[in-house]
């Protein structure tokens, strides 16, 4: 029964990865949107030749403002706009960029979760009632989740980097041919460390993500059906699905956030680094970056992790 939970678990997180793939690029984009900014700016704007434009002659040299000021971030690209100019500029395969990582990645991180946290609830359920308390929910999926992104955070790694490569300029990009070859390259460039780098943001993510996604998904499934609304079909998942989706993008998007970036490669000495730089020069919201299509994807997701989920139980049942 144990071996089987992580099976049927499996099969339905790659299923749900692979579909809304797209979607997790564009949230990846809008994540990185404006990280150019964050760093000091270079006081370039100081030149004297910028001075010469202006009437007044020697008096503009008393303007010190241009080098005391970061300059605006860059206005906030929308999810309809970034998915357009993916495909005006990289053509519409570039919006399955990295598939190849989120399928790996959903076959070590997610296999395991999944598989850990219902073998966690049938140890902690209660044989008299069959009820397990929210909080006993909430704690599984904090440990299924931390276990699972240890074991699938290089793929994460590769993922990330292979999602956000074609925002670079052409003679930058890394051009990883596959999650294998993203992972062999950043061994033999940066070292084995690299493939662990953000690990414990995305331990804190997954932690997040999981039991809340898990969690609220049980707890609402299992009052929809208490209550005689519906019965344990698929109106009952679908509806459970969309509201355990928002929680988990609403509880960990800030985390998202910070873990992209750091895992990008970016100009980042760490998490805290990463965060003050970040809303120093965008702004406490730029935490919520992406979160339009991370609620686009975590909805759809978790309607097909679920759906799936409950229908491969019903093939394997007699398995």
């Amino acid at each position: 029964m144990t071996i089987k939970s992580f099976v049927e678990g499996g099969i339905a997180s790659v299923v749900a990865g692979c579909s809304t793939h797209p979607l997790d690029l564009l949230k990846v984009r809008m994540q990185l949107n404006g990280e150019s900014v964050a760093p000091a700016p270079v006081p370039v704007q100081a030149r004297p030749a910028l001075a010469l434009h202006f009437p007044g002659g020697p008096h503009q040299h008393h303007h010190h403002h241009f080098p005391l000021h970061p300059p605006p971030p860059p206005p906030r690209a929308g999810l309809v706009s970034v998915a357009t100019k993916i495909i005006r500029h990289e053509g519409p395969a570039a919006l399955f960029s990295g598939v190849s990582a989120t399928v790996l990645r959903q076959t070590l991180y997610s296999t395991t979760r999944m598989g850990l946290y219902e073998m966690l609830k049938q140890r902690w359920t209660d044989p008299n009632t069959n009820a397990l308390p929210l909080g006993s929910k909430i704690t599984a999926g904090l440990i299924a989740g931390a276990v699972g992104a240890a074991v699938g955070n290089p793929a994460d790694v590769a993922m990330v980097r292979m999602q956000a490569d074609g925002r670079l300029p052409p003679h930058q990009r890394r051009n990883y041919k596959s999650a294998l070859d993203a992972i062999t390259r950043m061994v033999k460039s940066e070292g084995v460390s690299s493939l662990y780098r953000g690990s414990s943001l995305t331990v804190n993510r997954a932690m997040l993500v999981t039991a809340s996604q898990l969690a609220t998904y049980d707890q609402v499934k299992e009052a929809m059906v208490e209550r005689g609304a519906r019965g344990d079909g698929v109106g009952t998942h679908v509806g459970a699905s969309f509201v355990a989706g928002f929680v988990a993008a609403l509880v960990s998007n800030p985390v998202d956030v910070v873990k992209t970036r750091v895992m990008n490669g970016g100009m980042y000495d760490g998490t805290i680094d990463c965060v003050v730089k970040t809303v120093k020069a965008e702004g406490v919201m730029a935490l919520y970056k992406g979160f339009v299509p991370t609620v686009s994807r975590q909805g759809p997701f978790t309607v097909v992790l679920f759906v799936t989920l409950e229908q491969v139980r019903k093939l394997l049942k007699d398995f």
